[in-house]
């Protein structure tokens, strides 16, 4: 008699996993492919007609797939959840399931265990194969920006990537760097306002990569002072050069000649190597600056305001002015010590937030698959586009928490971990209460082994209150 209810019991998991594994990669595919159409459809002016290798554009496209792997995989958990039980509900097999003295949580096991198994493997994508995977990417577009400065023009369109400059392109060629009908308007001077147009021109980086050379010809040069307002330059030239500084755009080198890694190019461990680095910086500027302000207390208390360089009988106002000077110097080292340990703190909360990002993420697939199972039997319907709709809002409601948590805890607005697991927390007690709704059912406490501790009438009133709810 127990081998067809062991052999049942093990057949129950294997069912509902299987009832998920479809809709599960049906949904990654679908997803995967909406991200892919939207990045193409984003990016299809830069890629096409630029003269890039086919090759270069097939690896561009493949390193972009880590990064819309690790947002459609929770998404394809709730999908999925939605879909299977939303199917085995329609078919009343959750019904059955019920009948047959099988619980919703018994339901639940498996798919919060696959869950779990899933949220694992995407920390381990997330911590090495994802920070790898931006790493190249960074060093690929660099090198196409380099071959192709022309990359990041789009015709018609203005283009402010560089700091102080505002760049409009008529025409630009996939085979060469140069250009035509160019307009450049230089805010580099706050003094004057300048305006150069250009017929011709070609556009390179220096050697060292630090400079953005615009080689143009045949153009004008209008320069207007904006303090005076009277003066007005024109010049017209045949060839001008003008040298752009692209620090910070992306072509920084180390100093051991690679690119540096960025917090997104991280793993956690190597980002909680760069805070604990930040807080040991932050503690050393905190005893700085409790050391500046005793030495400055100290030397206000001794009296030593330099009285000694001017005697204070020829000047009565001395010790004013010294101790004003002195004030004005103790409250401009304050506000660097204050300046600095913001940056610091900043810094590191930064590199915090993305830590605890590579965790949170996954995290969802189990915070999914405790919304999906109840609202997939109460939908009563597998399919896609009902899956889908449910879906939404909860989708809208997660990254709406994760990316104001994000831009809070950058601005030190909230703690990092708050910020970062704040919609895990929202969604996973609605989840929560969701599965004890749905499931109504009284769990019974044995309470065997307290029967030497308990009275005796305490122990009869337990047993009968037991057998009551176990007739219900």
């Amino acid at each position: 008699m127990n081998v067809p209810l062991l052999h049942q019991r093990a057949l129950l998991p294997r069912y509902i996993l299987r009832a998920h594994a479809g809709p599960f990669l049906f949904s990654v595919s679908t997803l995967m492919f909406l991200f892919l159409l939207q990045f193409i459809m984003k990016f299809i002016d830069q890629l096409v007609g630029k003269g890039l290798n086919a090759w270069v554009i097939i690896e561009l496209i493949a390193l972009n797939l880590s990064w819309m792997l690790v947002l459609a995989v929770p998404m394809s958990v709730l999908v999925a959840t939605l879909m299977a039980f939303g199917d085995l509900s329609s078919k009343n097999e959750i019904t059955a399931m019920k009948a047959g003295g099988v619980s919703l949580y018994r339901m639940l096991t498996p798919v919060l265990i696959a869950g779990v198994i899933v949220a694992l493997l995407l920390v381990y994508f997330n911590n090495y194969v994802l920070p790898e995977s931006n790493y190249r990417l960074k060093t690929l577009m660099v090198d196409i920006r380099r071959k192709k400065p022309t990359l990041t023009l789009v015709n018609g369109v203005f283009s402010q990537d560089i700091p102080g400059y505002s760049i409009l392109v008529r025409k630009t060629f996939a085979r060469t760097n140069n250009l035509e009908g160019i307009r450049l308007y230089d805010y580099t001077n706050p003094v004057s306002n300048i305006v150069v147009t250009a017929e011709r021109g070609s556009i390179s980086f220096s050697p060292d990569y630090r400079k953005l050379i615009m080689d143009l010809r045949q153009g004008e040069i209008h320069e207007l002072d904006v303090q005076k307002m009277t003066e007005y330059r024109r010049i017209r030239f045949v060839t001008h050069r003008i040298a752009m500084d692209v620090e910070g755009f992306d072509f920084e080198r180390s100093s051991t000649g690679a690119f540096t890694r960025g917090d997104r190019e991280l793993s956690s461990q190597a980002m909680r190597v760069i805070v604990d680095s930040l807080r040991t910086t932050r503690e050393h500027l905190k005893d700085e600056f409790r050391s500046a302000v005793e030495r400055d207390m100290r030397f206000k208390l001794s009296g030593g305001l330099d009285s000694t360089a001017i005697p204070v009988a020829s000047r009565p106002d001395f010790s004013a002015t010294a101790a004003l000077i002195r004030a004005r110097m103790m409250n401009t080292s304050v506000a660097t010590y204050l300046f600095r340990l913001q940056n610091v703190e900043r810094e590191a909360d930064q590199y915090l937030v993305e830590i605890y990002k590579k965790y949170s993420i996954p995290a969802a697939c189990i915070v999914f698959v405790l919304v999906g199972v109840p609202l997939g039997i109460m939908a009563r319907r597998g399919g896609f586009g009902i899956a889908a709709t449910l879906s939404l809002g909860f989708f809208v409601l997660y990254w709406a928490c994760l990316i104001g948590g994000e831009k809070l805890a950058d601005r030190n607005l909230v703690s990092p971990f708050v910020g970062m697991w704040i919609a895990n927390i929202l969604i996973g007690l609605m989840g929560a209460y969701l599965t004890f709704r749905t499931a109504r059912e009284t769990l019974l406490i044995d309470w065997s082994f307290l029967q030497k501790l308990v009275p005796r009438r305490w122990r009869i009133r337990l047993q009968d209150e037991q057998r009551e709810l176990a007739d219900e």
